[in-house]
């Protein structure tokens, strides 16, 4: 299941405490002060993988925390630094600090961002050796770490995003052109999460099911729009089975209604399913689509690689928005 948002709670480790120690040799009556530092402790890193499935490591982690340093010691011993927290997300995640609302917008593999410092460790009593104080009983304690709530988002970045009103053939189109395995169903919200494909080199992605008022939280809601954002070029599959200009125009109205600026992103339209209805009812329904509209039998290997070539010819010649 993919897991496409994720709030955690991240703490650096804390600081180890300074020692309070005195040098006691047998050949050395008036050892001084040898209690070392302490260590650090270890920050916390949000790391890019691709891995579009990572969020769903910390299904069951809502809260994580960085290695502690440890104490100083006698003999001028420092502690060891605490290791760092490296917390996995997948390209194109958007990372938000609700407490300082400062937002990290990761798009490339293996971009790293310090999310959470460590404390720094205490100072051993060697540390406040003076000539004026040559006994110091003092010693300080590490100081506590970074810590803050992060809401993770996934934006996926795909080159081009296949949607549609539930059962338009979405999820049957990507597997006859890419080999993928999603799930097929005869009724509505057989996909529930995106699914993804490659074909050419190309990332395709088939969105779930869009319906009237999507925009507003209906159905599956907007948390699926969200993911049409970045590609360059949509694949608006319209059912023959359907009002084809009906089921065409509600698409669109939630695009815009959830942002302007997919109503303007570049489209292909595809008439699918036109197996199921007569040639002359084809015809019909492609006079009420834009003009350039696909026909598409989702099944029938000829469309499907016509469908695909298209989509790369667009592909490669858009520019991402």
């Amino acid at each position: 299941m993919l897991v496409d948002e994720r709030t955690l709670t991240l703490s650096g480790g804390r600081g180890g405490d300074g020692s309070v120690h005195w040098l006691r040799r047998k050949y050395v009556p008036k050892g001084g002060p040898d209690g070392g530092n302490g260590g650090r402790g270890g920050d916390v890193y949000v790391q890019t993988v691709r891995d579009i499935f990572a969020l769903g490591r910390y299904a069951e982690r809502k809260v994580m925390q960085a290695e502690n340093g440890t104490d100083g010691s006698g003999n001028l011993q420092s502690g060891k630094n605490g290791s760092d927290l490296v917390v996995s997300v997948p390209i194109g995640s958007i990372v938000t600090n609700t407490v300082t609302r400062e937002t990290f917008e990761l798009l490339e593999e293996g971009e790293k961002v310090l999310v959470a410092s460590g404390g720094a460790g205490g100072l051993g009593n060697a540390h406040f050796k003076s000539s004026r104080n040559t006994t110091p009983m003092t010693a300080t304690s590490g100081q506590e770490p970074q810590s803050y709530t992060f809401f993770i988002e996934l934006n996926m970045i795909a080159e081009a995003g296949i949607i549609g009103l539930p059962n338009a053939g979405k999820s049957s189109f990507l597997n006859a052109l890419t080999n993928a395995r999603a799930g097929v169903g005869a009724y509505p919200f057989t996909t529930l999460d995106p699914n993804l494909g490659v074909y050419n080199g190309y990332t395709l992605a088939d969105i779930p099911g869009i319906i009237e008022h999507a925009s507003e939280g209906k159905g599956l809601g907007h948390s699926f729009l969200k993911h049409i954002s970045r590609t360059k070029v949509l694949v608006h599959l319209v059912s023959a089975e359907e009002d084809v200009a009906g089921a065409y125009q509600t698409v669109r109205g939630e695009l815009s209604a959830y942002r302007r600026d997919l109503g303007k992103k570049e489209e292909m339209v595809v008439l699918s399913k036109t197996d199921t209805v007569s040639e002359s009812a084809v015809q019909e329904k492609l006079r009420a689509l834009p003009p350039g509209t696909l026909t598409l039998t989702v099944l029938d290997d000829d469309s499907v690689m016509k469908v695909g070539k298209e989509i790369i010819r667009r592909v490669s010649g858009s520019k991402r928005r």
